[in-house]
């Protein structure tokens, strides 16, 4: 799952988000200049323009994150039968998507609503989604026994709801640099959907809201923050913090509701109080950064094997399922010994090696004309041309 299309990753935008500020209201600044405040920093520069060096970082981080989104779901049907797994599975359920969306939102800083940046969300994002959702409505009529299954772009189904959100999520990014206070606007609006069960399914509004806090904390994050979590001090650091982690994760497993992790239910219909959605949101919260910011200490910044991958994780996100899927009338999940403590460490070794196959450069360009489709004719020839640009033609 790139968790951005990596078009977008690599252009350079001119300002990134400054708005965890404490003061209230609408940044004046950002309405009528650029320029930073008197005496205050001058924007970070981004991710390198198209073309340039890219950051094997977040390669990495990339490629780690989809081996574990991947190995979380091939857990799935082992979680009935071992306590250990199920613990497992709610830990790595804490982190590996908001790791995904933060480093989302901080590759979206650049996105200005301009018709080069719309253009690539159509192509990168929208388009994929299309297909992917007729695709798995297809594919699972006959892997679920649901023969009748309607095609529905309004309900996203299995993974293509994270393309819907992105979709979303980036549209708004322009009104997120508006705002002083975006992390807390949105935890509140987090919050506030917990509250409200009659959002229903469309375009999966509920996981939209409620990972939103995610992708705004990735829009306010700057260069330094990620170098602050990979000093020796953090990587050390997060070693007994995981270890903590997966001893409450194991303590939690039966007297917690893991669905909470998902961010796609309301509290009424996890048949919770109402309060506990509020409350969870931010505890939630509280637990899923920290756990990222461990995960992300523990990413090499150099360049190794499997950093060419992270370019390919959106590959890796959106055809994995398929095999998953396929591995249900294939009776991949029937031989007893699979759900013995040898067994989970053979999926966990297969959905690795899986995952990380679909990642490679031959199956990019295989399906690149759907995950990044040039569209030229769908287009207006102008439609990518700057309006600085193309006002100075007119002129």
């Amino acid at each position: 799952m790139t968790t951005v299309p990596d078009g977008d990753r690599r252009r350079s935008p001119p300002n990134d988000v400054k708005g965890c500020s404490a003061l209230s209201g609408f940044r004046r600044e950002a309405i009528v200049t650029d320029t930073p405040p008197s005496g205050g920093p001058r924007p970070e520069p981004a991710p390198p323009p198209h073309g340039g060096r890219r950051d094997a970082f977040f390669d990495n981080a990339k490629y780690a994150a989809i081996v574990l989104v991947a190995v979380g779901h091939a857990w799935e049907p082992l979680r009935s039968d071992s306590r250990a797994v199920t613990a497992l599975y709610m830990l790595v359920y804490a982190f590996h998507m908001p790791a995904f969306i933060v480093i989302s939102g901080y590759f979206s800083r650049n996105f200005d609503a301009s018709p080069t940046r719309l253009k690539r969300l159509i192509t990168g994002v929208a388009v994929p989604y299309v297909v992917f959702e007729v695709a798995y409505t297809y594919f699972t009529r006959w892997t679920d026994d649901v023969p009748d299954r309607p095609i529905s772009l309004l309900d996203p189904l299995y993974l293509t709801w994270f393309l819907a959100a992105l979709f979303i999520w980036r549209l708004t990014t322009p009104l997120w640099k508006l705002v002083r206070w975006p992390l807390p606007v949105a935890l509140g609006i987090a919050m506030l959907a917990t509250l409200t069960p009659s959002i229903g399914k469309d375009l999966d509004l509920q996981r939209v809201l409620q990972f939103l806090p995610y992708f705004v904390l990735g829009l306010c994050l700057r260069p330094e923050h990620f170098r602050l979590v990979r000093r020796r001090a953090a990587r050390i650091a997060a070693v007994p913090v995981f270890a903590v982690a997966l001893a409450v994760a194991y303590w939690a497993v039966p007297r917690m509701n893991y669905a909470w992790f998902f961010h796609r239910t309301s509290a009424e219909q996890l048949a919770a109080p109402s309060w506990y959605g509020p409350v969870l949101t931010l505890v939630v919260f509280g637990c899923s950064v920290t756990l990222v910011a461990c995960f992300l200490a523990w990413v090499p910044g150099r360049r190794l094997w499997c950093t060419a991958l992270g370019a390919g994780t959106l590959y890796g996100y959106l055809l994995h399922g398929f095999v998953l899927q396929w591995s249900k009338p294939a009776g991949w999940y029937d031989p007893e010994w699979l759900y013995r403590p040898a067994g989970a460490v053979v999926v966990t070794l297969v959905a690795a090696a899986g995952v990380t196959l679909l990642c490679t450069p031959p199956v990019q360009r295989m399906f690149r004309f759907v995950m990044e489709p040039r569209m030229e004719w769908a287009f207006r020839r102008d439609a990518a041309t700057p309006d600085r640009a193309r006002a100075a033609r007119t002129d």
